[in-house]
């Protein structure tokens, strides 16, 4: 009986995590395509992004990563990840400091 129970725990947790993959597989194939993203270094970003995320709006929010991104029209704006505790958020921002939708 214990032999069929975690065979069919084992079981569910297989087709889980296959139907996640797939999931984000077909996600990330469509989004690459009409943007590009580099990677950038929280200290490298411009000191006006530096300046706006150490504002009062974004107290308490530390960066764990940020990229450029550049659209097909050419534009271009910061995405930055933030974390405060266990909330996490994406910013965006263009190199002046000013939000981006």
């Amino acid at each position: 009986m214990k032999k069929l129970i975690l065979s069919a725990l084992f079981l569910s947790f297989l087709s889980a995590t296959e139907m996640q993959a797939n999931t984000t597989k077909a996600g990330t194939g469509s989004w690459i395509g009409s943007q590009d993203k580099v990677a950038v270094r929280p200290d490298d970003l411009p000191e006006a992004v530096k300046n706006t995320l150490s504002g009062d709006a974004y107290a308490g929010w530390q960066v764990t990563s940020a990229f450029l991104v550049t659209k097909e029209d050419n534009s271009q704006y910061f995405e930055i990840n933030a974390k405060k505790g266990e909330e996490s958020t994406v910013i965006n921002l263009d190199k002046y400091g000013k939000k981006v939708d």
